[in-house]
């Protein structure tokens, strides 16, 4: 039976901060760096041994990742980082106050942008400061797929197939998997595992640190499903 194991990256210095963050590559905060260490220690007394690795390209998934295989003696296992497993990307909100934001635009309006499953918040254009086609670590890319800003429906569209190329192969190995990654790109994995509904995914947060356990049968159901605290 595989397992799948998922965690949200430590509180990061813009979730400290009340920023809203998405492809921005901000680092983990002193706590941030606590919960990852904490989330390996229980990893490793739950005794949870992995044979792959993935992450996104971001400064604080990729530390979290770090951090827990560390903790639980396995640095050495192979690991992959990718786009697609990159947080939501926030468009033009990036970098802004998220209590400042509700201030101009009003709470129901960013709770909107915020946890819509459709609705895009303000899109970033290419030429636009802070635009991630100015960045080299998607320069292997299509210009035409770097976004100016997601929901997580387009989210999720961006993740499925990194799913589908990668981690259920490994799954019906039998491999135990492991993701660190960020709370709506795994909101969005947990929605196509669990097929939750498109309403009710609005409602499942992703604690920062806290290792969610999956175990698979032969034919990618699950059978179980534990947080480990």
């Amino acid at each position: 039976m595989a397992k799948l194991v998922l965690i949200r990256h430590g509180q990061s210095e813009w979730n400290l901060s009340n920023q809203f963050t998405g492809w921005v590559d901000v680092d983990l905060s002193e706590k941030g760096v606590e919960e990852a260490k904490h989330a390996g220690q229980l990893v490793k007394q739950a005794g949870l041994e992995f044979d792959q690795a993935y992450t996104s390209v971001l400064t604080r998934a990729i530390k979290t990742l770090h951090y827990v295989l560390e903790e639980s003696g396995q640095l050495w296992i192979p690991e992959m980082k990718t786009w697609r497993l990159n947080e939501r990307h926030y468009g033009a909100l990036q970098g802004l106050n998220k209590k400042e934001t509700a201030d101009k635009y009003g709470a129901e309006q960013v709770h909107i942008w915020r946890r819509s499953y459709d609705v895009l918040p303000p899109l970033l254009k290419a030429t636009d400061e802070g635009s991630a086609a100015k960045d080299r670590r998607y320069a292997d890319l299509d210009p035409r797929i770097i976004p100016g800003g997601e929901n997580l429906k387009v989210t999720l569209e961006r993740v499925i197939p990194f799913w589908e190329d990668h981690i259920a192969p490994d799954l019906l190995d039998g491999k135990n998997v492991v993701i660190a990654a960020h709370g709506n790109s795994l909101r969005a994995l947990t929605k196509y595992i669990e097929n939750i509904s498109d309403a009710d995914i609005m409602n499942l947060e992703m604690a920062t640190g806290e290792p969610v356990v999956y175990d698979f049968d032969e034919k990618l159901n699950v059978n179980s499903k534990t947080k480990l605290d």
